[in-house]
């Protein structure tokens, strides 16, 4: 996880934050945006939001029909300069493989980015339907495992302000859906070492997921492998996935 640090006013370019909260209004909801839905969704003035989306279009980074404004793909570039530059997602590819390989699921690398999990790495192939996580997708920590083993290693004081007030959703008739349900997958993975999950988001599917630190403790993210359950026990499934994931997670901890 990344932590804010302080900023001196005179370092602190308002336009570039702006810019990219504009970049941030678009999502599956509002895949198109007029400058007053934009400020709207940005807490800036129409003026400014149509400025910001003016520019931007000028960039390339949008289009426009006049009205509505839609990203364009150039906007992909800012997000594969992270997967370009970034030396933790390229070092666990090869465990990834192995993993994949060895269980027969599809294996993650993933990293938690305020609220939510977003995935950096993978490989495998998985017939079960929203187990086959693209690139740069985003899901809230509490639905998969690596999200859940990522938030076991924060403190009590930290996980109470990332329950407090948070409604969660029912993916399936199992998702956990109240503070303590979700609570109790944290300390169970805080208690364990490594976090199981199942059919949270997806029926009959097991998430297991270690979390991955540097050697100075940091967190860094999370290893991962999502199984069809078929019959097979969570415990068989920890036994055949968990000495695979933790020769990941010493691997990587003593790349870093």
């Amino acid at each position: 996880m990344i932590e804010k640090i302080d900023l001196d006013k005179r370092d602190w370019i308002a336009g570039l934050e702006k810019g990219l909260r504009v970049i941030e209004a678009f999502n599956d909801a509002h895949p198109r945006l007029t400058a007053s839905t934009a400020a709207r969704r940005t807490g800036i003035t129409r003026s400014a939001a149509r400025r910001y989306l003016l520019t931007l279009q000028h960039l390339g980074y949008v289009d426009s029909d006049g009205q509505h404004f839609w990203l364009t793909p150039k906007v992909l570039r800012l997000g594969w300069s992270y997967f370009d530059s970034a030396k933790v997602p390229r070092a666990a590819q090869p465990h990834l493989q192995r993993i994949s390989v060895a269980l027969g699921g599809a294996a993650f690398f993933a990293v938690l980015d305020e609220d939510d999990v977003v995935f950096v790495a993978r490989d495998g192939f998985s017939q079960i339907q929203n187990v086959g996580f693209v690139l740069g997708a985003r899901l809230s920590a509490n639905l998969v495992a690596a999200g859940v083993a990522m938030l076991s290693c924060q403190s009590p004081a930290e996980i109470d302000h990332w329950l407090s007030g948070r409604k969660f959703v029912a993916y399936t008739p199992h998702t956990a859906t109240t503070e303590a349900a979700v609570r109790e997958n944290i300390n169970n993975a805080r208690n364990r070492g490594y976090a199981l999950l199942e059919q949270q988001l997806t029926l009959s599917v097991r998430g297991i997921a270690v979390p991955i630190r540097k050697r100075s403790g940091e967190i860094v993210g999370a290893v991962s492998v999502s199984l069809p359950m078929e019959g097979e026990t969570s415990e068989r499934a920890v036994a055949r996935a968990l000495p695979l994931l933790r020769e990941a997670e010493y691997a990587l901890m003593s790349a870093f």
